[in-house]
């Protein structure tokens, strides 16, 4: 997992990806695989996409819907 250090910024560790997925989600619901197409250019590979989705969701910011096949924002 990549948060900030002495090595790795801000800039390029997860949290600084977190904002982007949840402004993704404020608006939509989104099935994951449209999300991870949106994000794409914006993480370094599918991994990473995984651990920021692990992160949200371990926090309670997001849910999953799986009757629906979406991921929800949760305020």
């Amino acid at each position: 997992m990549k948060l900030p250090n002495k090595v790795i910024t801000y800039k390029e560790s997860l949290l600084a990806k977190f904002p982007i997925v949840l402004a993704i989600l404020k608006d939509q619901e989104i099935a994951v695989d449209l999300l991870y197409k949106k994000m794409k250019s914006k993480v370094d590979d599918i991994g990473e996409f995984m651990e920021i989705m692990d992160c949200l969701y371990a926090l309670g910011k997001i849910e999953l819907d799986v009757k629906k096949g979406v991921i929800r924002y949760v305020a």
